[in-house]
This record gives C-alpha cells, sequence and structure tokens, in this order.
C-alpha cells in the first residue's frame, strides 16, 4: 500500500484524536466549574441527613432521589465530585513532582545513580498503584489518601519521564549542542522546559485518570476518605445495601465518577490513561 493510501486515514484519525482530547478538556473545564460551585449547586450541605424520605426516587423535589438517611443525592455528589477532585488534584501535583520532575532531573546524573534510580523506579512501576497506595496508607493513616495516591502513581510517571530525557540526551541536537559549547545545565534548562511545554497537560490529565481511580477504589474499599468528608468511592460503597432496590444512590455517584476519569482519558488522548 502507498503512502498516499495511508495518509488521509491517518490525518482523520489525528483529527479524531484532537477532537476528542478538546472534548475531554471541556469536560474537564465544566466539572471544575461544577466543583467551584458545588456548594452553590447543592441544594443541601454536605451529609445532611433527613432532607427528604427515606429512599425517595428521582422526582422533581430530589432529581437525584434520597439515600438510607434521607440525603439529597444530588447535592451529595456534587459534595463528593467536589472531595474527590481536590484530593485528585492534590495526588495529581505529587506525581508530576516526584515522579516526571525528579525522572527528568534523575536522567541527567551520574552513570551509576542514574542506573539505580531507573532500576528502583522500574521494578516500583511494575507494583499495581492501587497496592501500592494501600501500603502507603497502612503505614500512615487515611488522611494521607492523596499523598498515597500521588506517590503510587510517581513510579511510572517517573520512567516515562526519565526515558524520554535519556532520548533527548542521546539526540542528534543535544550532541550538536554541545559540541558548540553549550554548558550541560543551560541544556537541561531548555530540554525541561520543552518537556513539560509539550507533554505537561498530557501528563497531569494521565496522572488525574490514575489517581482518580485509585482514590476512589481505596474509599469504596474503606482505605482513604473519612466521613463526613465522602468522596464518590465512599458514597458508593456506602449504597451497598441498596444497590438492587434503590438503584440512584450508587448510580449518579458512579455517573459522575465515570464522567470524570473518562474527561481525564480523553484530554490525556486516551494514552494509558489509567497509568501516569
Amino acid at each position: 500500500m502507498s503512502v498516499e493510501a495511508l495518509a488521509p486515514p491517518r490525518v482523520a484519525a489525528m483529527r479524531l484524536r484532537a477532537v476528542l482530547r478538546a472534548l475531554g478538556w471541556v469536560g474537564l473545564a465544566v466539572t471544575g466549574v461544577a466543583v467551584a460551585l458545588s456548594d452553590f449547586l447543592a441544594q443541601q450541605p454536605a451529609g445532611r441527613q433527613g432532607a427528604g424520605p427515606v429512599l425517595v426516587p428521582p422526582s422533581p423535589q430530589f432529581v437525584f432521589g434520597t439515600d438510607l438517611l434521607g440525603r439529597d443525592v444530588l447535592s451529595e455528589t456534587l459534595h463528593g465530585l467536589d472531595v474527590t477532585v481536590e484530593n485528585a488534584l492534590i495526588a495529581t501535583g505529587i506525581a508530576i513532582l516526584a515522579g516526571g520532575l525528579l525522572g527528568y532531573a534523575a536522567a541527567r546524573l551520574p552513570a551509576v545513580p542514574r542506573a539505580v534510580l531507573r532500576w528502583i523506579a522500574g521494578v516500583l512501576s511494575a507494583v499495581p498503584t492501587l497496592l501500592l497506595a494501600l501500603l502507603i496508607i497502612a503505614m500512615v493513616s487515611r488522611e494521607f489518601a492523596a499523598l498515597a495516591a500521588g506517590l503510587a502513581a510517581a513510579p511510572l510517571a517517573f520512567v516515562r519521564a526519565f526515558d524520554r530525557a535519556r532520548a533527548d540526551e542521546m539526540s542528534t541536537h543535544a550532541e550538536y549542542a554541545r559540541a558548540t559549547g553549550i554548558s550541560p545545565a543551560t541544556l537541561f534548562r531548555r530540554d525541561l522546559i520543552y518537556e513539560f511545554r509539550n507533554n505537561f497537560l498530557e501528563t497531569a490529565a494521565r496522572a488525574l485518570a490514575a489517581v482518580a481511580i485509585t482514590l476512589s477504589t481505596a474509599s469504596f474499599l474503606g482505605f482513604a476518605s473519612v466521613p463526613p468528608h465522602r468522596d464518590l468511592g465512599l458514597m458508593i460503597a456506602a449504597s451497598r445495601a441498596s444497590y438492587l432496590t434503590a438503584w440512584w444512590t450508587a448510580a449518579f455517584p458512579a455517573l459522575a465518577l465515570l464522567l470524570l476519569i473518562l474527561f481525564a482519558r480523553l484530554a490525556a488522548g486516551l494514552d494509558e490513561g489509567e497509568r501516569p
């Protein structure tokens, strides 16, 4: 098959990818607005019991229905989304700093420490992120779940950034720059700027999807969010007794979590969104 015949499908795929990525960022922006205005949009304060009758199905008065304690599910979903996004953003920042930034810097170290750090990160990145996060939480406490999720997501981010930095270090333009007298520090600063300019948004979106999954799953298992600060994972877990008889108590929090992860994965270009 000729190159000319392959070009149109590739162009169409690139355009579709760009549209999906833009859709993801629009979705994340809408989610951010909903989180910022959660106290205004919610009809009830977080954890307000007895807002209505118990287990009322969706209706004009209670759009998402009520749960086992008479809480307004719409209000609780908005507050839960707020907690989920807040913790996920903290974990994302930790993953980027402890993973991406350090990985890029470690690639410029002398050979022995560079190889040791890359090996350690490679071993840790082979451990499931959720398991690593649970181990960290077990050593500290549930209040540090966001920190644990960020650190658990950091090894693979470290490996990705490290490998990209090594590729830049061995590239032709880097060899030419060194031959013309550009100092290693100047070359490092330049490459680091290019790294964050070209990859920061995708890395952040990919990490956001990863840590949102980790935090919500840990909360569902009882290892992360602490009442009354319930996130979406804990809301879903608390609705287990009424899954079959009152589907709305778990369906709407699950839908909000699904959309958050989907938007983050789309913004990352569907590039292994479950891992940073």
